[in-house]
């Protein structure tokens, strides 16, 4: 029997002792070393040739990303690793780095219980080692801290041992002061990492080496015996003193929670429901014998299985042909094969427990995000918020007019995969937009669905998704009249407080408004909302909110669904271009209806709505709101100018500036919609030796001088007529 297939039946007989699972990813920002760091894990346990690793990337199966040489999907693999004469599992996620494929780390993040976050000695903390910080503290799962590249600070960059200190310390107070700004209240001051208690590691994943404290008490090396190493170039003699998978996996082991302990508080984070229900004591307790909750993460494609739902469970335990439901759905799906999952290969098993990462067949109707449980009514997890929203799309179209109906079948299938793609497939004028993060996001998304889906297709220039809002007030109430003249709405309109609008975007508030009511009218309140205000609220769509207002209307909650309806119509659209509306509070102030129900049915009752919520947008200065990104550059001081000039050309405003040594980083923001075509304008510009990236930050206002030719681009692309609708249009 190999050394694989002994692990494998050692990870089968440790899936039900919960204390010594552990479900950890690792993050960090691109190019900082994660996916070499994952693949000596791996070969340390025993899952592939030592040799290879770090060279063979296990992880990173998808041809894409071996050519990129970046991770875009998060893999999973378990393994299994001895610490203080006890046998553990380690159920392992990679995460990507890029930010256009942030909506992955976060889903990771809430299949795990702690995070291995890698920082290169040499760059420090980058902007995205902050972002992934913040996705792991918002999913409540402990970070620890690991330096990679040390071999490069002694080998290229020749610093002294005093130096190599020095650089750890800034590294290590940055990191924590990251990590207060945004731990939960119940971890501050205990989620700190410090190099003597263990919590910090030094080494180099390339080379596969790595050191920690309590290492160097067991191995008797000391860190100029580490310089030493490094400074002889004899990195092979340190991989076999102090191997990385040992060192990394011993501080997993005894640093980060087994599900056992981080369920009881990670539970009551990302599940609304009631924590004294079977369900909520069954996660909490990581009960395998209680009901279903699997938290589904990942779907993959597999050309022989077809959907590989891969997924948390967190409570019960899951075995072929169990008949389980996604939550929100009533059709019931039979599980075909319940597998472990390593590198590439899964391994078939009989059942999974509580605890568990699993990856399973037969789920048809889950999405990466969803919730799998046994009972059609329990309450599934919290929507889990992204980081940034999809903000740049292209239109797809098939080559082939025979391909359409696989086309449509495969854009289905690519937003299941991955819902930080936003696929609108529009049947009646046959034209399919998707959505993304950013140009890279929707490249390699185009790429698969040709060379994994197998359908050629054609795409449209990339352009930016806006949003409507409203400037100010409405100075009256708007109304509008339903087709047969007995119905009448009365509308207001007004910015939403800025307070309001972060909580909806953060899924603070609960956007089943209904099912919530007390709850969203006491955090309204708390937010700074009159009370009787916030007991009006009825309805909220993306980042807008709908009061009800009017007092003592006969016949209205009756129609209460109707209206929703109208306003989540003009919310997915609006007056001005059609866009997405962004940041509005909408209040019903009165209502006129017709006594009999025949006339206020739907087809009267909506189009009321729809008239008075657009006129009343429309008379209370609409504007457009644009994307924007943050745009970070690090540069050699001789080539600041060229930087600087390609940022000036795209309505860039700069925040700061800072100088390290030769290099000057650069911190600015800019409009989405001019950083098409950046990567290989800088690249040409500075002939490649300049270090950037980029992170969305959300909407702002455009600037009054370019809207109305951004509007008519938009209305004339979109085959509206060029000028928006006039308010007397939707009184009439």
């Amino acid at each position: 029997m190999g050394k694989k297939e002994d692990n494998i039946k050692k990870a089968k007989n440790l899936m039900n002792k919960l204390d010594y699972i552990r479900n950890i990813g690792i993050a960090a920002h691109i190019d900082h070393g994660k996916t070499t760091l994952s693949d000596n894990l791996l070969a340390g346990c025993g899952m592939m040739s030592e040799e290879l690793a770090g060279k063979q990337l296990a992880l990173d199966f998808d041809e894409q990303e071996s050519e990129r040489g970046i991770t875009i999907d998060t893999a999973s693999a378990s393994m299994v690793h001895e610490f203080e004469d006890h046998e553990y599992l380690i159920n392992l996620l990679d995460t990507p780095g890029h930010v256009d494929f942030g909506g992955d780390v976060t889903r990771a993040m809430r299949a795990v219980d702690g995070a291995i976050v890698v920082v290169c000695a040499v760059e420090g903390a980058m902007p995205q080692t902050e972002t992934v910080i913040r996705q792991a503290l918002k999913e409540n799962v402990r970070p620890i801290l690991f330096i990679n590249k040390v071999d490069r600070l002694i080998n290229e960059l020749k610093v002294t041992p005093e130096q190599m200190q020095q650089q750890f310390v800034k590294i290590i107070s940055k990191f924590n002061q990251l990590l207060n700004k945004m731990v939960p209240e119940q971890f501050k001051g205990k989620w700190d990492v410090k190099v003597e208690d263990g919590t910090v590691a030094f080494g180099s994943a390339y080379y596969n080496w790595a050191i920690s404290a309590p290492y160097m008490q067991k191995s008797g090396l000391s860190f100029s015996d580490i310089y030493d190493f490094c400074d002889k170039d004899d990195q092979k003699t340190l991989a076999k003193k102090t191997p990385i998978h040992e060192v990394l996996l011993d501080m997993v082991v005894d640093h980060l929670p087994s599900p056992k302990i981080a369920q009881k508080y990670r539970i009551p984070n990302i599940w609304r429901g009631d924590e004294e229900s079977k369900l909520g004591k069954g996660m909490i307790q990581t009960d395998e014998h209680g009901p279903l909750a699997l938290m589904i993460t990942k779907i993959v494609m597999d050309p022989h299985a077809g959907e590989v739902a891969v997924g948390r469970l967190y409570s019960g335990n899951v075995e072929r042909g169990k008949q389980v439901y996604v939550a929100g759905m009533t059709k019931v799906n039979r599980i075909q094969q319940v597998n472990l999952m390593v590198g590439a290969d899964r391994i078939p098993i009989e059942n999974v427990s509580a605890g568990n990462i699993v990856a399973v067949t037969g789920i048809r109707n889950a999405i990466a995000g969803s919730t799998v449980v046994d009972d059609v009514d329990a309450e599934p997890f919290e929507r889990i918020v992204h980081v940034s929203e999809p903000v740049v799309t292209v239109a797809v179209e098939a080559k082939h007019t025979k391909d359409l109906p696989k086309l449509i079948e495969v854009l289905r299938m690519v937003s299941k995969a991955d819902p930080s793609i936003v696929v609108n497939i529009n049947q009646e004028t046959g034209e399919n937009l998707m959505s993304g993060m950013g140009e890279l996001h929707l490249e390699i998304t185009e790429y698969r669905i040709r060379n994994e889906y197998g359908v050629d297709i054609v795409t449209s220039e990339p352009i930016v998704v806006y949003r409507e809002s409203v400037a100010k007030p409405s100075p009256q109430k708007f109304e509008g009249k339903s087709p047969n003249k007995h119905n009448r709405f009365y509308i207001e309109v007004e910015p939403l407080d800025p307070k309001i609008m972060k909580a909806l975007y953060e899924n603070e508030i609960p956007d089943n408004v209904k099912k919530y009511k007390k709850d969203v009218i006491k955090q309204l309140q708390e937010l700074g909302m009159e009370k009787d205000q916030a007991k009006g609220a009825i309805a909220i769509q993306g980042n807008n909110l709908f009061l009800d207002v009017t007092k003592g209307i006969q016949y209205l909650s009756e129609i209460h669904e109707l209206v929703i309806e109208g306003f989540n119509e003009v919310m997915k659209s609006g007056p001005v271009a059609s866009e997405p509306c962004q940041g509005m509070l909408i209040k019903l102030v009165d209502a006129k209806l017709h006594e009999d129900a025949i006339h206020r049915g739907p087809a009267q009752v909506i189009p009321a709505v729809r008239n008075a919520i657009y006129g009343s947008i429309t008379i209370s200065d609409p504007v457009l709101l644009e994307p924007m990104q943050k745009v970070f550059i690090s540069t050699p001081q001789d080539l600041m100018g060229d930087a600087s000039r390609e940022l000036n050309q795209r309505r860039a405003t700069v925040r700061d500036m800072t100088t390290e040594k030769d290099m000057v980083n650069i911190d600015a923001k800019a409009p989405v919609a001019e950083m098409f075509g950046f990567a290989s304008a800088i690249r040409s510009a500075t002939g490649g030796r300049v270090l950037w990236n980029t992170e969305n930050i959300g909407f702002e206002k455009l600037p009054r001088n370019l809207q109305n030719d951004i509007v008519t681009q938009i209305r004339e692309r979109k085959g509206l007529k060029p000028e928006p609708f006039p308010a007397q249009y939707y009184s009439d």
